[in-house]
């Protein structure tokens, strides 16, 4: 099932308080970017996050699950509704996450 465009434009409206966020579309879901670093995507209508210390440190008790088969299992992010916690948890993880791949 892939993921809506409205529920897209809610998730980056949620995180609106971020500068430089963006997002790009990939077989019918979506790669979400701050400051061009991947920090998660929407899959499936399901907002999930790279499993990085300082997400796992904020969403300890969170549910593990695949974006994809063959993917490698993210966070789900499964209160979207708080603004203020979702802007909290990109913003610490982005120190975390690896620079852009440059290409060859």
């Amino acid at each position: 099932m892939a993921s809506t465009k409205e529920y897209l434009d809610f998730v980056v409206e949620q995180l609106s308080g971020l500068d430089e966020i963006s997002s790009r579309a990939m077989m019918g879901e979506y790669i979400l970017y701050y400051h061009g670093r991947v920090f998660g995507g929407v899959y499936d209508d399901r907002l999930l996050v790279k499993s990085v210390p300082a997400a796992m440190k904020l969403m300890p008790d969170a549910e593990m699950e695949l974006p994809y088969e063959g993917a490698k299992e993210m966070i789900l992010v499964d209160d979207v509704d708080d603004r203020e916690f979702l802007c909290k948890l990109v913003e610490s993880m982005w120190k975390e996450l690896p620079d852009k791949k440059k290409k060859k």
